[in-house]
Parts: structure tokens; C-alpha cells; sequence
């Protein structure tokens, strides 16, 4: 009854999250009305303007007033165009243009968005900052949907980058709908209290929803409580929201232990930040912003005693309280609903059950507190004193991460020295410096890198300089000496100028990274917008009226328990004590399993074992007995002889077994083993298993399955059979047990239990020993399991043209990917998954380079391991790929592992929706054809995000890595052919004469540039292997790896607007060179493999479409192998194997039709691959040969089955690791 009832539950919490949030999406699946066109000119505005023709007015999409479009005066990063929506509104998608029939446009940029024209915030998406792609040329849209939409009235445009050879240059649209909102604003003194009708309320049932926004950092948003105790609270503390829940069948807890669940981070940023709470008997789920978690409730929350009333902003009701300290909320709440009640729109039409509390408004006022961002530690301001007064005197707000940084100097005149006000370990320092004299400190605060706002009031007059912080006076320090203090006219904050400038700036800590605010300097309050505009003071990459901190740690990425901390740009895991090591304590630091540590050479002993590596489930101590196999022993507390008497079916006896592990990591360790046993004793006199008349069971046991079993022994469940049933030899032929024969003399049923899913056994129970000298006993043994299901997987690639696939790779967050190999292939493929955009690949790339490439949105990016010996020696070698927010890392064998740090900023969810491969080749027939089209038409822009494929239509291309093997016999032939819009192009051609050319023409009015490879006739019927990798104007290109040429373009640096991809023939005229023509009207014959542009695979999105993609296939394309000559039948000795599940089966016969194959060569040899992802274990179950030993005692009979195969295989790296023994750890 109650797992119905918890599904029931869920059911009801998923529904109530689905309709809220549509309540929250508002008119979004119909939002997408153009909001700038019928702006009026007043709404627009900007940093500057480059004449009055180039005003922000003239910022309309596809129009052509004055200049055609928006230009600053000057182009640098600190222009902006502001947009003014005139209310509220939501915001969809955002479009922009280049200036028309100009060369300004703006390649990329920032979006901000603000209610109230100051304290702009900057768009992002998963938690990073995110710029977006701009136009590559003039008059191109390129638009981008919003998800999620952005609700504000002011958006604000910030150029990144722009054309080098024009200037900024902006056109916009923005799409979007109106915003309806209710809004009350309460002033840390108010309140609303809210009275419902006690027939309307559900005890088991709460779901609030509610968006606020403020500038303090405490305060609670809402109370709700019972005369027991029992409560609900959300409060802000500390810029973040805890749920404090808690009933009456328990005392309060103490402050420190009260918090239920911890959400949010910076929520005092003056920004709108959603809240939903949604309360279903003990079900909770907890949502703030796009954090969510779900939870169940301490104590019996299924019938809280609650009152009939609930208080928002605060505990105003008479009589109420709590224990712990609270302040009123001081802020704006919007859309406030409890239970689907509009609480403010009630309170607004003065309706009875709301009793507002003190002063209470329904519109949001707006503080005009204007931040400044200190982006990097070469960030600085400097400002100028007009005061004239004889003292140094400036008050801040900061907050950071960082522990160390200039917070302000200021040069002191006649005395030739300075105050510093720096950060230090996370102390505030003062230090006054003068020439000849021992410096002067004052310290303090403490952690003040902790993400809050700060206050700091710096004073130094006459001979006396003090310090406060938080409002707490610090020690004041006499000056040494009679001096007076004069200002030396300049007060520098965050940083200093370069020494060019002729600064006394002392910065021995380097800058500050880090916000500001309520910048005072001797009583008057610093105007940032004169600054930004130029008129006052100077400034170095500031980005102000906006504080662009983020924290790092929210969410936690530090993976097992690890300690996150953080800086300004990154975050780090302390990983001590968790058992779990690397950037976000992902790897274990322990094996496997026994058999893992056999192999390293351990002896028998204790040793902890982590059965799903990076998983979840923590290591426990186990003991490994090396035997000749390795045998994983597993205790428990049932292992003495324990008797049993005076026992029936109506009062029987229940014994448990409690193991050292969790019964998830019992299920681990058991579904990773070969094989696994029990040994069960029965001991019995007149003590029955089975009743003979009607067959009912006497006694049984259960298993983790937490199912009835009334077998006692063998390897499968044979029903009421023990062992000497199975053996035929019982005491009595009439049953299949002997205690079943009701002798009055002691007798036992002794078996091993080896059906793998029903161990381990957690619990008997014995009925039949009520009767006149009647008793059993029973005995249980620990569980036994041998052999690594996952260790000794492995699987032959007989050809290039083997692959094996695999469900789609889930490590998003964190994964990692280990293998064996051994080959003596120069290059090939190991595997490889794509998504639209993203993808990874690992891959050997030369006979002494293994390389790991990946892209997470920010771009390609590449680990190459080299090794000063060949890995192709037919040997086996380990490779180790990890990729978490953190870094990606390669190891291979016991080379010195290399990393790419992430970077800080940007997108970085791996997203990929191909299967998992190792793909293959294609044979080409005369006359055949593949064009791969990068853009078609303006829907694929207009409808994509900034995960649409890399290559737009809109967009240039000044990069491109090629990679591909072909073999042939024809010439001329047309191996590779990349076209524009604009009659540029890329071919790769054979020549009549065989040479291998290479023909750039990255500018329509010039002629290609050529490279002539014409060492050998390349048409030879032989496999070779292309790599072309164009940074710019240099291209870089290697044949068969051991020719390498690099060539200086001299036609251009970038292909704009590219077109297609084609393979084989060209169908369409093109206006290219005559070689180009003839080889590609002759096309190509022979096979092509692992075509590569960069991240497109065309093969594969040809043969093997895992959605539409837009190719086109003409004439005889099909699959093959390279490995055979041209004309034969290479597809006959293609091999395939799928797993849609990690328990899959091998057809060595059909290939999945549906198989996903890379366009890559795969590797000859075996491999051995074990996939471990975040939150789950994947063992990739490649079962080419299987083994089974089954270890019986005396009593049973020891079978055993060793595949040749892989006894050879073991036997090999066996041999191997005694030989190296650097090389022990294989599995990590």
C-alpha cells in the first residue's frame, strides 16, 4: 500500500511542477512578436555614436535609415546599445545584423538585462557566462532563441568582437511578449499574512511559487507553523535560500541543524530569482531558479498540525515564535501563489483574509546602487580627489572570492610614500609605507572572500589612520612621525596602471577580481556613469553598473564529498578523506574488485574495494583471498551456529544477516563477478523444509531480490530441492531434502546457493520446530564471488571496417573512459559520439601519438599523449580519458599525463545524441556522389540555437582540420571538394599524373593556391591517409605520416558563408579551375574512409542518419571495407556488434540495420573498454569469448569451462605485467 501511495504522490508532484511551469512560461509557446520595429526613437541608446546618421536609433533590423545601423564613436569593448522595451516584458529571442552595405558588424557579444536602466545583469545559460556568435558579414539575420527567456524592460548590447577590417556595427531585433505580473514591495518592517478557510486546506498537500528580488542577504520570504512545533519556513540567509522544515513529533533542532535543504547563492543581487516549493505528504521538491532538488521530509509529515495561516516577509502574527534569528525580508516579491491563490492580488483588492502588516506597496522600488566588476588582476580605477583637504578618506562595498587583492592606494604627497588597503589570506591589511621607515599595518575581518558584500571605510589625517570593517572599528594606528598627511590627488582602486603611466601604484599582491559598490572619496559618493563616459577619472577593463561574480561551487561539482572552494575565475575540490582523487575527486583510489588488485600483484589480505569506481557507491573493506583465482569474501554477523526451538507457522522464527557492505554495493560487487555462492547449512531433527502433505514451506529464505525461496542449493532455483535432491542421494528417495524425511536424530541439508541473482541471503525463517523434540540449527558462510566481468572483456577488430556501437555517451558533467589496446595500425579510431555540435574522439593518431579531442560548445579542443617508443609494437597499452567541469585529461601506460584546463566561462554540458562507434569506410561507384550541406536556407538559421551546428551559413570559417583515407586506381579523381556562396573553395584532387593536389581559394578574384604532392602516383591501389589542419592563412598537411608540408595561403584567410561538402562527383556547375572541373566531372571509384571536417562526419550522416541531416547520396555509395582491393565485395567482411544494454548479446552474423558508424578507421587488434559516467557504472559488455569457473566445495562437483581465447588473453598481459613492472595499475 505505501509504494502505491508514494507513486500516487510523485504522480501528483510531477503534474503540480508541469503546471507551474507553464504558469512561469506565461505565453512563451506563443511569444515571438517583434518588440523593436515600432519602438519610438527615444528608446534607444548608447555609449556613443560615430556621427549623428549612426545613432542607436538607427538600430532597427532590415532598415536603412541614416548610416544602416548603429556605430560607436570608437570600437573597443565598453560600447553598448540599450534598448528600452518601455515595460516589462518577456523575452524570447534576439536577432542582429551588421551595418548595411558596410563592413561593420560584430562578430560577437554580450546580453544584458536590467528592470530599471542601472545594475545590469549579463544573460547566461548553465550556470556560465554565455556570449553569443554574431554576423559575418553586413546584411546576414542571425537570431538565437532564449532559453531561458530573459523578463526585464532595458536590454543592453555589448560588441565582444568586430570585423578587424571595419568597425562595430549593430542592427537588432528582439522578439518577445508582454509580462503580466503582480508585485508587492515590503521594506523589512512589513508583512502579509494570509487566513485561508480550513475546509479549503490539505494537510498533505503545499505548493508555493514566488519570484523575488532584493539587496539584503537576510530576510524570511515565508512562515508557516503549528502549536507543536511543526513548521515551514523559507529564509534568506547569507545571499542563500534554506527550507526549514519541521515537525511536532520531534523537538526543534538547533539553528545548525534545522536547515532541510540549501539552495541558491548571490540571491541579494537586486535581480529576480524564482522560488517553488511543492510539499506532497513527505514528498518535497525544491526549486530556485534552474536548481532543483527533491528530498522527503524528517518526522511524520504525511499530517503536519499546522495553523490555518501563513505569513510572507516575515513572522508578524502575535504570540509566534521561533528559535532562531530572523530578520524581516527587505524587497520585492512577484507572482506569489499558495496553493494557486494569488496572494498579492487578494492583498491588493484588501480582501479579508490578507492583513497586510506595516508598509506595504504594489510597485517595486528600484536602488540605484551602481556596482563595478574588477573583470581580471590588470583591471584598475582611478580617481581623482577634488577635496583639497588635508587627509586620505574613502568608503567601498566589495565582494570576491579571491583571497588576495588591492583593494585601494592612494600616493601620499611631501612624505613620498602611500597607503595600501589590500587583501591578504582573507584579511583586510592597511599598511602605510614611507620612505626609511618600517611600515605601519593594520588587519582586519576574516574571511572576507566569501561571496558577501563588504563594507570598508578607509581614514588617515593628520598622524592617525584607521580602519573599519562591517561597521567594526579596527585598532587604530598613530603615524610615524609629525608629518601631516596631503593626498596625492589620485585614489586607485581594484589595481594599477601600467608603469608606463608614470604611476607610484603599489600593488604587492597583484589586482583585485571582484565587485564594488558606493564608491565614496572624502564624503562624496563616485559617479561610475562619469566615469564610464570618459568625463571622470580612467579606467581599465571595469565592467560597470554590473557585478558579473558568479559562484563556482553552485552547483557542487566536487564529486564522493569533496570540499569545494573557489577563486574569481575557477573552483577546486579538496578531496582528502574521500577516498576519491583527481580535479573533482572522481577517480577511486581503490580497485574494483579482487581480482583487479590480483592482477597488480597483491597478495591475500584486507583491501577496500570500490565495485562501481567512480560511481556513487562508496568503498568498503572486504578480504581478497588469491588463490588461483581471486575470491572476493564478503562477512556478515550470521555466521555462527545458531539454534532454533519452539517455533510455528504462527509464531515463527526470523533471523537476519547484516553485511559490512550496503546491500547497493553487495549488488555492484555481485552483478560485476563472474560468479558468486553461499554456502547454506541446515541442521535438523525434526525439523521439516517442506510439509509432505500439502507442499507448503516450513522453512526459507530471502535474498536481496526480497522474494520467498525454498531451494537450498545448486545454481539454479530448483523449488524444494536441497542438494542431495539434485544429486540424488537423500536419506530417504521419497523427498528431495533430508530434513524432510521427519527423523527424531540430527541430520543436515548442506548446499551452496549460486543463483548470482538472488544473493546475497538476508534473512531465514524456520516454523517447524514446535513439536516434542524438535529443533534446527543453521549456519550460513560469507559470500563468495570470483572473476571481473568487466576486467577481461575484449573483443578483435579483424579490419578497418569492424566497429562495435553503443548506446549514446551520457557525461555531461563528468566521465571518464578506459581501455586496453594493442594493434600494429599507424592510426585508427578507438571510438567516437557526436552530438549537433559537440563531440569527443579518441583516437591513434600517429604510431607514437594517442589523442583525445572534444568539443562542449567552446570549441575544439585537443590531448595528445606522445611516447618515445611505437604504442602499434603489439603490446598492450592503457589508455585513461577523463572530462569534468574542471579539466580533461589523457593518460596513457605510465607516460606523464596531460591536461586542457576548462575553460571559465561558457558552455560546458557534453551534449551528444549519436551512439557511441568506431566507424568504418564506403566504396564509391562510378558516378556517385556525397554532398553534405551545411545551410540550405534561412530556417535553419532562424531556428537555431547557439548549438546549431558550427558551420552557418552567416558564418566564416578561418579554421578547419580535414582528415581521410582513401584508396584508388583512377585518375584524374575528385577525393574532397568544400564550396562557398561566394565561389571560394576547397578541392583535394589526383591529378592525370597521379600527384596529390591540394587547391585553396579562399578569394573569388584571385587564383587558387596549390599544393603539389608529386613524390609518388597516389592512385596506386594502396590505403592512404590524409590530415589538412588551416589555421588562417597557414595550412598545415600531412600525408601517410611521414610527408608534412606547411604552406603560406596567399588567396586568404577565411571561407565565407561555406556551402557543402562533396565526396566523389560534382553534380552542380561550379565556377572553379580547370583541374578541379575535370576531376570533379570524373568524380571518384574506390573507398573512401573516416572523412572528417572538423567535428562533420558525412559518411556517417549518409549511411547511417541517426536523424535528418542534410545529405544527399547519389548513385552507388555503400559500406566497405579499405582494407580490400577496389571492385570487390568489401562488405562481406564488415563485422557488427550492438548493445542497447550492458547485458546485450553478440550477433556475429547481422549487423543492426540501424547501426551508427563513424567515418573513421578503426584499429586492428583487441581492445578492452570500460565506460564509467557520473552517478552510474557502465561496463561496456564485450563478450567476444566468455569464461565460467565455478569453485565447489567436497560435496559438489567443480566444473569448469576456460575459453582458449581468453586464456591466451590473460595469460598475455599476465606475462606482460611481470615483465613491466612500472605498468601495475590498469584500472583506475
Amino acid at each position: 500500500m505505501g509504494s502505491v501511495t508514494g507513486a500516487v504522490l510523485k504522480t501528483l508532484l510531477l503534474l503540480s511542477t508541469q503546471n507551474w511551469n507553464r504558469v512561469e512560461a506565461g505565453n512563451s509557446y506563443d511569444c515571438d512578436d517583434p518588440l523593436v520595429s515600432a519602438l519610438p526613437q527615444a528608446s534607444f541608446s548608447s555609449s556613443s555614436e560615430l556621427s549623428s546618421s549612426h545613432g542607436p536609433g538607427f538600430a532597427r533590423l532590415n532598415r536603412r535609415d541614416g548610416a544602416g545601423g548603429w556605430s560607436p564613436l570608437v570600437s573597443n569593448k565598453y560600447q553598448w546599445l540599450q534598448i528600452d522595451l518601455g515595460e516589462r516584458m518577456e523575452v524570447t529571442a534576439v536577432a542582429t545584423q551588421g551595418g548595411y552595405g558596410s563592413s561593420n558588424w560584430v562578430t560577437s557579444y554580450l546580453l544584458m538585462f536590467s528592470d530599471s536602466g542601472w545594475n545590469w545583469k549579463q544573460y547566461r545559460q548553465e550556470d556560465s557566462i554565455w556570449g553569443f556568435s554574431g554576423n559575418a558579414n553586413a546584411d546576414s539575420v542571425v537570431y538565437y532563441r532564449l532559453q531561458p527567456s530573459i523578463k526585464a524592460r532595458f536590454l543592453r548590447f555589448i560588441p565582444l568582437e568586430w570585423n578587424p577590417k571595419g568597425r562595430i556595427g549593430m542592427r537588432i531585433e528582439v522578439f518577445g511578449c508582454a509580462y503580466r505580473s503582480e508585485v508587492v514591495d515590503l521594506d523589512g518592517k512589513s508583512s502579509l499574512l494570509y487566513r485561508f478557510d480550513q475546509k479549503s486546506l490539505s494537510p498533505i498537500k503545499d505548493i508555493i511559487s514566488l519570484k523575488f528580488k532584493t539587496m539584503q542577504s537576510d530576510g524570511i520570504l515565508l512562515h508557516r507553523e503549528g502549536p507543536n512545533g511543526d513548521h515551514i519556513t523559507l529564509q534568506l540567509r547569507r545571499a542563500r535560500l534554506f527550507l526549514l522544515i519541521n515537525s511536532g513529533e520531534a523537538k526543534l533542532p538547533s539553528t545548525s541543524t534545522l536547515v532541510n535543504l540549501t539552495l541558491g547563492s548571490l540571491l541579494d543581487d537586486q535581480h529576480w530569482h524564482s522560488v517553488l516549493i511543492q510539499r506532497l505528504g513527505k514528498q518535497v521538491n525544491f526549486t530556485v531558479d534552474e536548481h532543483r532538488h527533491h528530498f522527503h521530509a524528517r518526522g511524520e509529515f504525511n499530517l503536519m498540525n499546522l495553523d490555518y495561516e501563513i505569513s510572507f516577509g516575515g513572522i508578524p502574527a502575535p504570540g509566534k515564535s521561533v528559535s532562531f534569528p530572523h530578520r524581516n525580508f527587505h524587497g520585492c516579491l512577484e507572482n506569489l501563489y499558495y496553493n494557486g491563490v494569488d496572494i498579492i492580488d487578494l492583498a491588493k483588492q484588501q480582501k479579508p483574509q490578507i492583513i497586510a502588516m506595516g508598509n506595504v506597496s504594489f510597485s517595486c522600488s528600484q536602488p540605484q546602487s551602481m556596482p563595478v566588476t574588477f573583470l581580471s588582476s590588470r583591471s584598475y580605477l582611478a580617481l581623482p580627489d577634488f577635496s583639497g583637504e588635508e587627509e586620505v578618506s574613502a568608503t567601498f562595498q566589495f565582494r570576491t572570492w579571491n583571497k588576495a587583492g588591492l583593494l585601494l592606494f592612494s600616493e601620499l604627497q611631501l612624505i613620498s610614500g602611500g597607503i595600501l588597503l589590500f587583501l591578504s589570506d582573507g584579511k583586510l591589511k592597511s599598511n602605510l609605507y614611507q620612505p626609511g621607515k618600517l611600515p605601519s599595518d593594520i588587519t582586519a575581518g576574516v574571511e572576507l572572500n566569501d561571496g558577501q558584500w563588504h563594507s570598508v571605510s578607509l581614514s588617515a589625517k593628520k598622524n592617525h589612520l584607521s580602519v573599519a570593517v562591517d561597521g567594526q572599528m579596527a585598532s587604530a594606528a598613530p603615524l610615524l612621525g609629525p608629518e601631516q598627511i596631503y593626498s596625492g590627488g589620485t585614489y586607485y582602486f581594484g589595481g594599477c596602471p601600467d608603469k608606463s603611466f608614470g604611476s607610484k601604484c603599489k600593488s604587492p599582491l597583484g589586482g583585485f577580481q571582484g565587485c564594488m559598490r558606493l564608491i565614496s572619496i572624502s564624503g562624496k559618493v563616485v559617479d561610475l556613469i562619469s566615469v564610464q563616459q570618459g568625463s571622470l577619472g580612467n579606467f581599465s577593463d571595469l565592467q560597470i553598473d554590473s557585478c558579473g561574480i558568479s559562484d563556482r561551487c553552485l552547483p557542487n561539482y566536487c564529486e564522493h564529498g569533496g570540499e569545494c572552494s573557489q577563486s574569481w575565475s575557477t573552483f577546486h575540490c579538496n578531496c582528502t578523506n574521500t577516498g576519491y582523487r583527481g580535479a573533482t575527486c572522481h577517480n577511486s583510489i581503490y580497485e574494483q574488485s579482487c581480482e583487479a588488485y590480483k592482477h597488480r600483484g597483491n597478495t591475500s589480505g584486507f583491501y577496500y574495494i570500490d565495485s562501481d569506481g567512480s560511481g556513487p557507491l562508496e568503498p568498503f573493506l572486504l578480504y581478497c583471498n588469491m588463490t588461483e583465482t581471486a575470491w572476493t569474501i564478503i562477512q556478515h554477523n550470521g555466521s555462527d551456529l545458531t539454534r532454533v526451538r519452539n517455533t510455528n507457522p504462527e509464531n515463527p522464527y526470523a533471523g537476519f544477516f547484516e553485511y559490512v557492505a550496503s546491500m547497493e554495493q553487495l549488488q555492484a560487487t555481485i552483478n560485476r563477478a563472474e560468479h558468486c555462492e553461499q554456502e547454506f547449512t541446515y541442521y535438523c531433527k525434526k525439523s521439516r523444509l517442506v510439509n509432505k502433505q500439502d507442499g507448503t514451506p516450513l522453512s526459507w529464505w530471502v535474498g536481496r531480490t526480497n522474494e520467498t525461496q525454498t531451494y537450498w542449493g545448486g545454481s539454479s532455483p530448483d523449488l524444494q530441492k536441497c542438494t542431495c535432491g539434485l544429486e540424488g542421494n537423500c536419506i530417504d528417495s521419497q523427498y528431495y531434502c533430508n530434513c524432510d524425511a521427519d527423523r527424531n536424530e540430527w541430520t543436515n541439508d548442506t548446499g551452496l546457493l549460486a543463483y548470482k541473482e538472488h544473493l546475497p541471503v538476508t534473512k531465514i525463517v524456520i516454523t517447524d520446530t514446535g513439536r516434542l523434540h524438535s529443533e534446527a540449527a543453521y549456519k550460513l558462510g560469507p559470500l563468495l564471488c570470483q572473476g571481473d566481468r568487466s576486467f577481461w572483456n575484449s573483443a578483435s577488430f579483424d579490419t578497418e571496417a569492424s566497429y562495435l556501437h553503443f548506446p549514446t555517451f551520457h557525461g555531461e558533467l563528468s566521465a571518464d573512459v578506459s581501455f586496453f589496446f594493442k594493434t600494429t595500425a599507424s592510426s585508427g579510431v578507438f571510438l567516437e559520439n557526436l552530438g549537433i555540435a559537440d563531440f569527443i574522439r579518441i583516437e591513434l593518431r600517429s604510431p607514437t601519438v594517442v589523442t583525445f579531442s572534444f568539443d562542449v560548445g567552446n570549441g575544439p579542443f585537443e590531448i595528445s599523449v606522445q611516447s618515445p617508443t611505437h604504442f602499434n609494437d603489439n603490446q598492450w597499452h592503457h589508455v585513461r580519458v577523463e572530462r569534468n567541469m574542471k579539466e580533461a585529461s589523457l593518460q596513457v601506460d605510465q607516460l606523464t599525463p596531460k591536461t586542457q584546463p576548462a575553460p571559465a566561462d561558457g558552455h560546458v554540458l557534453l551534449q551528444l545524441n549519436s551512439q557511441l562507434f568506431v566507424e568504418i569506410s564506403a566504396y564509391f561507384g562510378s558516378g556517385s556522389s556525397v554532398i553534405y550541406n551545411f545551410q540550405e536556407n534561412y530556417l535553419l538559421s532562424k531556428n537555431s540555437s547557439s548549438h546549431a551546428a558550427s558551420f552557418h551559413g552567416d558564418m566564416k570559417l578561418s579554421r578547419e582540420m580535414i582528415k581521410f583515407s582513401f584508396r584508388t586506381t583512377r585518375t584524374p579523381s575528385l577525393l574532397l571538394f568544400v564550396s562557398s556562396f561566394y565561389k571560394e573553395y576547397l578541392s583535394v584532387i589526383i591529378a592525370k599524373n597521379g600527384s596529390l593536389q591540394i587547391r585553396y581559394k579562399l578569394n573569388k578574384y584571385q587564383e587558387p593556391d596549390v599544393v603539389n604532392f608529386d613524390f609518388k602516383n597516389m592512385a596506386d591501389g594502396q590505403l592512404h591517409h590524409i590530415m589538412i589542419n588551416r589555421e588562417e592563412g597557414v595550412v598545415f598537411i600531412e600525408i601517410d605520416d611521414n610527408r608534412r608540408r606547411q604552406v603560406h595561403l596567399s588567396s586568404g584567410t577565411e571561407f565565407s558563408a561555406v556551402k557543402s561538402l562533396v565526396l566523389g562527383r560534382i553534380l552542380e556547375h561550379s565556377d572553379v579551375d580547370q583541374d578541379t572541373a575535370l576531376a570533379g566531372a570524373q568524380g571518384f571509384t574506390g573507398c573512401l574512409s573516416a572523412v572528417q571536417l572538423s567535428h562533420v562526419a558525412p559518411l556517417k550522416a549518409a549511411l547511417h542518419p541517426s536523424h535528418p541531416d542534410p545529405v544527399t547520396v547519389t548513385g552507388h555509395v555503400t559500406e566497405s571495407s579499405c582494407m580490400a582491393q577496389p571492385g570487390t565485395d568489401a562488405t562481406s567482411r564488415e563485422r557488427t556488434h550492438s548493445f542497447a544494454d550492458h547485458s546485450g548479446t553478440i550477433d556475429d552474423r547481422e549487423p543492426l540495420a540501424n547501426a551508427i558508424k563513424s567515418d573513421s578507421a578503426v584499429i586492428g587488434g583487441l581492445i578492452a573498454v570500460v565506460i564509467f559516467i557520473l552517478l552510474c557504472i557502465t561496463a561496456i559488455a564485450v563478450r567476444i569469448y566468455q569464461q565460467k569457473r565455478l569453485y565447489k566445495r567436497s560435496e559438489a562437483k567443480r566444473s569448469e569451462n576456460v575459453d582458449s581465447a581468453e586464456a591466451v588473453l590473460k595469460s598475455e598481459l599476465n606475462i606482460q605485467n611481470a615483465v613491466n613492472e612500472n605498468q601495475k595499475e590498469y584500472f583506475f
